[in-house]
């Protein structure tokens, strides 16, 4: 994952010489600065770049690295958007690569998010999931979540529900944004923070 630097008349010019020599198109290319530079003699724009392919590339070679060192075995699945990729990984030990509660691979995504974007200035939006874990993860905490509100305003008692990452705490308070009866609030410190259903007008 290498950084590149073009110097032209102009932001457009130096961006025009990016992607002739690295032969990219304009949704590969990064810009991560521009600079522009003054002197009695001439002026022109420094701009410090980066190639998306070469981005994905390096996640995909240290999740692979990873996965060997874990001792399994895995295909990759990689999406990409503007700003953002995602890549699934389908292996022949998926549990392994999960981990209990999904910390395995909550480790692996802030790891490799943690490399990338220590080098962009703008952050990327980097998600990785196992065999769509985090997709049926969802699913369940969400279905959870609205039984859970439903038993608080039956029961008239507020509930707390068990320790989950930041990720999973966002998918209640998303599911019960609206919801008629209760509201959320986070408690507790980090990794032990808890979702609490509570009833309004409490």
């Amino acid at each position: 994952m290498n950084k590149y630097y073009y110097e032209g008349k102009t932001k457009e010019q130096a961006e025009e010489l990016a992607l002739e020599e690295l032969k990219v198109s304009k949704e590969d290319l990064i810009i991560n600065s521009a600079e522009e530079k003054n002197n009695l003699l001439k002026k022109s724009v420094k701009i410090e770049v980066l190639n998306m392919n070469e981005i994905v590339a390096f996640i995909k070679d240290t999740i692979n690295e990873i996965i060997k060192k874990m001792h399994a075995e895995a295909n990759l699945e990689v999406r990409r958007r503007e700003n953002s990729i995602s890549i699934t990984i389908f292996s022949d030990n998926n549990a392994l690569l999960i981990g209990k509660n999904g910390k395995n691979i909550s480790a692996l995504q802030l790891l490799i998010r943690q490399m990338v974007n220590s080098n962009l200035k703008e952050p990327l939006s980097i998600v990785i999931d196992v065999g769509n874990y985090k997709e049926k993860r969802a699913r369940n905490i969400e279905y959870l979540a609205k039984k859970l509100a439903r038993e608080a305003y039956k029961t008239k008692t507020e509930i707390t529900m068990d320790s989950m990452n930041s990720y999973e705490r966002r998918i209640v308070h998303s599911a019960l944004a609206d919801d008629k009866y209760v509201y959320t609030e986070s408690i507790g410190e980090e990794p032990n923070r808890k979702v609490v259903i509570k009833l309004k007008g409490e």
